[in-house]
């Protein structure tokens, strides 16, 4: 089939996206080079698509579909979107992705090359032209223009030559294999998308649960999307795979997804309501109990599928206070000793089997994780991590919160939700920073935990980069009783410079000593009853602690996010934990890490560290991640390699 009339199938609803396709992520150089071998007349392969009824059908987009029969494209997706953006000059009706990709592609008629528009070169050089607009016009009013141009006729049958070879490419026949038959099944149909898709991400469990479910609702992928839109207002972002999880807890009460196989419609839609509901119950509580109330202080995330399934099993509600408590107990102790960073699916089946028989279920999952740690009893060593990436950050945070720490210059409690520019929680170094890189101190030291506390952004900004001995001796006579409250050692000679080790130790003690009252007091049930304010999910997001806007390197991470959303490409993890993948343990944070690359599938893991260690790097390494130690090398390649955008400069 010639390839014009490809397109016109897909304008007709004839041929389109199956739902389980993930979205267009050629870069620019890619469709440059796949535009120069059609016009080269070079093989560009085929392309593979299922023949299935109209009625059963589901393809990605709002578009309508044609009835009788569609074609689903298995194999070809980025050639024929990229065809359809330069041709027809749009993107099609299922298109997901970066148009940019195929948007702006100039021909010489000199020489045949094929660039992205360049200002410089370009502009009022009537050799190079539009590829699209010539697709769209047609040869005829280019060849007039060619007439028109005194300096272009010496030349005019080599550029009529050029302008038809390039047009004719709409005629080059595609050949087409097709899948067909009664027993194609979407997860047969699955599987032979991952044999074809040699090149690219295989599709997971998770997708293909999500595709049989969309297969029957088409609607489920969308529906699940206004949950996460509605949550990441609420300042938590979540993956659509951690929902899915979710979902199928509650549904099946099973941790791998093939368990949805055999889940209908009305069944799963029942239990993404349930599942929202509980989610909404879990952040909230959360929340007002632990006071976790956004993304980056919310360590494992990987347990709501078991606490929803938990909640759910119980009508929704819990009890009294004693379970309560005993569940968030376990839930701060999934994150600190990283019960689900590893075999998540084998841990989490162990976890859910453990509490199918209600009675007792609590204890039996505290036991479990009594197995895997041996003791839950925290140490001073525990709080030696560094960087707001460490697992014991949200701890930190979350002590300041329920122990009521109180505010240096005003002496108001931290525990509340605090709103206004200048009253967000705030990331402090008690130890300036600057003062200690100055006298040679390493940044594990620099940037360890229990060289952190948190104050109101006004109160920062006071104190700024002031020496500790001055600044904690003026405040302890200002306000008696709020340096105590942030587990500081009152010690003041440790407040020196030449005892910032000795003054890290004793605050570890000190934490560790807060972290196990606090926990063995909500085991127990006698934490103390918080007051009920603004569920979470009704309240503003707030800004990160100690914000993006607090740290020049956070902020510079913060900064090249921005820009690489603007690209059209996502956004990196900030403070990316690597772990070991059978214990699960911590081996390193990455201060900004794409996991499955910066073009998902087809590129590979990368990250970039500033100013980190040694030990960082050569994990990072070990892991498979490209990194990067600069912040324009890194963006150099994402312009050249990523998006081929060297030669697009204006």
């Amino acid at each position: 089939m010639d390839i014009q009339t490809i397109l016109s199938q897909v304008d007709l609803g004839s041929m389109a996206l199956p739902e389980f396709q993930r979205g267009y992520v050629w870069n620019r150089d890619q469709v440059r080079a796949f535009v120069r071998s059609l016009y080269r007349r070079y093989p560009v392969g085929s392309l593979l698509v299922w023949v299935t009824k109209t009625e059963t059908a589901n393809a990605r987009g709002d578009g309508k579909l044609a009835p009788g029969v569609v074609n689903l494209i298995l194999d070809g997706q980025q050639r024929i979107t990229s065809l359809y953006g330069i041709i027809r000059g749009k993107p099609p009706q299922f298109f997901d992705g970066n148009a940019a990709a195929f948007t702006g592609l100039h021909f010489s008629l000199e020489d045949a090359s094929l660039e992205f528009y360049s200002k410089a070169k370009m502009k009022d050089n009537p050799v190079w032209i539009n590829v699209s607009e010539l697709m769209r016009v047609g040869v005829g009013q280019f060849i007039a223009r060619l007439y028109e141009m005194p300096q272009l006729r010496v030349n005019v049958q080599k550029y009529i030559n050029a302008l038809t070879a390039l047009d004719g490419i709409k005629t080059i026949d595609l050949h087409i294999e097709e899948v067909t038959g009664e027993d194609k099944t979407v997860d047969v149909v699955v599987d032979i998308f991952n044999q074809a898709n040699t090149g690219g991400k295989k599709l997971s469990q998770g997708d293909l649960a999500l595709a049989k479910i969309c297969a029957e609702w088409p609607q489920a992928r969308s529906e699940m999307k206004s949950r996460l839109d509605k949550w990441r207002r609420a300042g938590f972002d979540f993956r659509l795979e951690l929902l899915l999880r979710c979902i199928n807890a509650i549904v099946t009460g099973k941790a791998t997804f093939s368990a949805l196989k055999e889940v209908d419609t009305a069944v799963f839609s029942s239990g993404m309501t349930k599942t929202e509901k509980a989610i909404d119950f879990l952040l909230n509580l959360i929340s007002s109990r632990l006071g976790l109330d956004h993304d980056r202080v919310l360590g494992g995330r990987y347990s709501l599928p078991l606490m929803a399934r938990y909640l759910m099993q119980r009508g929704g509600r819990l009890t009294d206070y004693r379970e309560r408590d005993k569940l968030l107990h376990w839930y701060v102790h999934t994150f600190l000793w990283g019960r689900y960073a590893g075999a998540t699916e084998t841990v989490l089946m162990k976890d859910l089997a453990a509490i199918e028989t209600t009675d007792g279920a609590l204890d039996r999952l505290v036991d479990l994780l009594r197995q895997s740690r041996g003791d839950l009893h925290l140490n001073a060593k525990d709080f030696a991590g560094q960087g707001r990436g460490a697992r014991f950050y949200p701890l930190l945070y979350m002590l300041t919160r329920v122990w009521k720490a109180k505010d240096w210059a005003t002496g108001i409690e931290l525990s509340s939700h605090l709103l206004g520019s200048l009253n967000q929680l705030q990331l402090h170094h008690i130890f300036p920073k600057a003062q200690l890189y100055a006298r040679k101190h390493k940044k594990g030291e620099v940037n360890a935990i229990a060289n952190f506390t948190f104050l109101t952004q006004d109160t920062n900004l006071l104190v700024g980069d002031r020496d500790p001995a001055e600044y904690l001796a003026e405040f302890a006579e200002k306000q008696p009783g709020a340096i105590e409250s942030h587990w500081i050692p009152m010690d003041r000679a440790l407040w020196k410079y030449e005892n910032y080790l000795e003054f890290l130790a004793a605050r570890r003690d000190l934490l560790a000593k807060a972290a196990n009252d606090f926990l063995d007091s909500l085991y127990s049930g006698e934490v103390p009853e918080t007051e009920v304010g603004t569920p979470i999910m009704e309240r503003p997001a707030t800004e990160v602690p100690g914000g993006l806007v607090t740290s020049d390197e956070e902020r510079a991470l913060a900064e090249i996010n921005t820009q690489l959303v603007g690209m059209g490409l996502p956004a990196g993890q900030i403070m990316y934990e690597v772990t070991d993948p059978q214990s699960g343990e911590p081996l390193a944070i990455l201060d900004l890490a794409w996991p499955d690359g910066l073009q998902e599938g087809l590129s590979e893991p990368v990250a970039l560290l500033l100013d980190e260690p040694e030990e960082t790097e050569k994990a990072a390494n070990r892991a498979g991640f490209r990194f990067f130690t600069d912040e324009d090398e890194f963006l150099v390649y994402v312009k050249e390699r990523v998006l081929a955008l060297h030669d697009s400069r204006r």
